[in-house]
């Protein structure tokens, strides 16, 4: 039986010149619609290339039903199951997903693993190029998408080296580079590698990135500014602490300041791209069939919300009234008489409620934050003075001066904060062996109404890491399955 990661297919190049991916279950050989040796032959042909991996992102990020913007505060203790809306997604909530569930478990593996196949195709007709700088910057693109979509597979269905002491030697996923000859065989069932070998394989990518790509590159395409969060990112996850510091000193991208009346909205209305290092984007006034991000939480139809998650009241009635992030996160939602507090990042662009906006992958403020966490471990002062200057952007007033566990808490808090609902939380208690917590109050406005069913996942179960998909382990005897599942 073929090997699902080794499914290498060129359907073809639609009119948005995007590279989409063979349905899985189509039975075809290598590239009969379209060689990539003869296709990759000027740089805007190897960009459309690229484009087809960003397109792949958008497909697992921006799922309606499962996407990985969403998935990890469901996971976690950020949001609520509404009792009025469809249950959607309650088997993940009430950690009930085991290999044949579907949905977020062979998602992000599939379309994951087609990223990477699509970034491996470039990669390895990269020397169709004359060296220079176009080469140099189509080539990081596609390292950096690489390590990224690589990234997203490891952290959802592996362990994360800072999660526990074991982490590192324990099974990870399957690093495919075209480079080393791993994409030349469909039918090679590959075996895991460990957590250790896909961080180092992951890092690598990126910093052979940065060395490559272009500073600007369009909206919705990585950057150099983007590979250096993201390594900012990783390098923090691996518990690379200096190094997660100096990456995040490369960026330049600054935030925006929520005092300013009007500007954290306008980033999650699309209004305004200040202080977004990476997102998959879409113009989503004339594209057609791009997911709905926001229907994970919600559907729309004034007056009435139908929503799926809501905030959790604990959460939400906890934010220091000085907070101006209040505005982003939450709005007052109706649904079969019961008041809800919604989430609105992602209710939709400015007077628009039909929760299509573009997927704000790492922010400026993630990067202040993970150099913030970094510091802490090497210098509390030094960390103290990064926190102020996203709280500074952040409340009309607050007090500070924490120091040690007051200040890694402080730390936490403005990740838990300001990452809110953008699929963070999970990977945040996981990579650092905390248990999910949830609070005991109802999914209405007031806390009243439905508790959780489950309210803790002890720190280190094995359900923190997703099963491998049921077709992947039978396709491939070579597969060993996650633990308990």
């Amino acid at each position: 039986m073929k090997n699902r990661l080794y499914k290498y297919c060129l359907a073809s190049f639609v009119a948005a010149t995007l590279l989409v991916s063979c349905d899985d279950e189509l039975d075809v050989d290598p590239f009969t619609e379209g060689n990539p040796e003869t296709f990759f032959n000027t740089v805007s042909s190897f960009q459309n290339g690229v484009d087809g991996i960003y397109s792949q992102f958008w497909n697992y990020y921006s799922d309606p039903g499962s996407g990985l913007q969403g998935i990890p505060d469901i996971l976690s203790d950020n949001v609520i199951l509404a009792q009025t809306g469809r249950r959607s997604n309650e088997v993940y909530y009430d950690y009930r997903y085991n290999p044949n569930t579907g949905g977020a478990v062979s998602l992000y593996w599939s379309e994951a693993y087609e990223a990477v196949n699509a970034a491996n195709l470039v990669i390895g007709q990269i020397d169709n190029l004359p060296d220079g700088p176009d080469k140099n910057n189509i080539l990081g693109q596609a390292l950096a998408a690489r390590a990224i979509a690589h990234f997203d597979l490891a952290r959802v269905y592996a362990m994360i080296p800072t999660q526990s002491a074991d982490a590192n030697n324990s099974p990870g996923i399957v690093y495919l580079k075209v480079e080393d000859g791993d994409t030349g065989d469909p039918f090679a069932q590959p075996a895991r590698e460990t957590v250790a070998s896909n961080y180092a394989e992951i890092i690598g990518d990126l910093e052979q990135a940065a060395q490559l790509i272009g500073a600007s590159n369009g909206e919705g395409r990585l950057n150099r500014n983007g590979v250096y969060a993201m390594l900012s990112r990783v390098y923090l996850y691996n518990g690379d602490y200096q190094l997660a510091i100096n990456a995040a000193n490369q960026v330049t991208t600054t935030i925006v300041d929520a005092t300013e009346e009007g500007a954290l909205l306008a980033v999650y209305e699309d209004a305004s791209n200040e202080g977004i290092v990476i997102e998959w984007s879409v113009n989503t006034s004339s594209e057609s069939g791009f997911n709905n991000v926001g229907v994970l939480y919600s559907q729309t139809t004034p007056p009435n919300t139908v929503s799926e998650y809501v905030i959790d009241y604990e959460f939400f009635n906890n934010l220091d009234p000085n907070d101006l992030r209040a505005e982003v996160m939450q709005y007052d939602a109706t649904n079969q008489g019961n008041n809800y507090n919604a989430v609105r990042k992602f209710l939709g662009e400015t007077d628009e409620v039909n929760g299509r906006v573009d997927i704000k992958v790492l922010r400026a403020a993630e990067v202040l934050l993970n150099k913030a966490e970094a510091q802490f471990e090497i210098d509390q002062a030094a960390a103290l003075a990064t926190l102020n200057i996203l709280r500074n952007a952040r409340y009309t007033s607050y007090t500070g001066g924490e120091t040690g566990q007051a200040l890694e808490d402080a730390i936490q808090y403005e990740r838990r904060v300001e990452l809110s609902f953008e699929g963070h939380r999970f990977f945040d208690l996981k990579r650092r062996g905390e248990a999910v917590q949830r609070s005991n109050n109802g999914d209405l406005a007031d806390g009243s109404g439905t508790p959780p069913e489950i309210l803790t996942l002890p720190a280190g179960d094995y359900r923190f890491q997703l099963p491998i998909p049921i077709d992947e382990i039978n396709a491939n005897p070579n597969m060993a399955q996650n633990p308990n599942y």
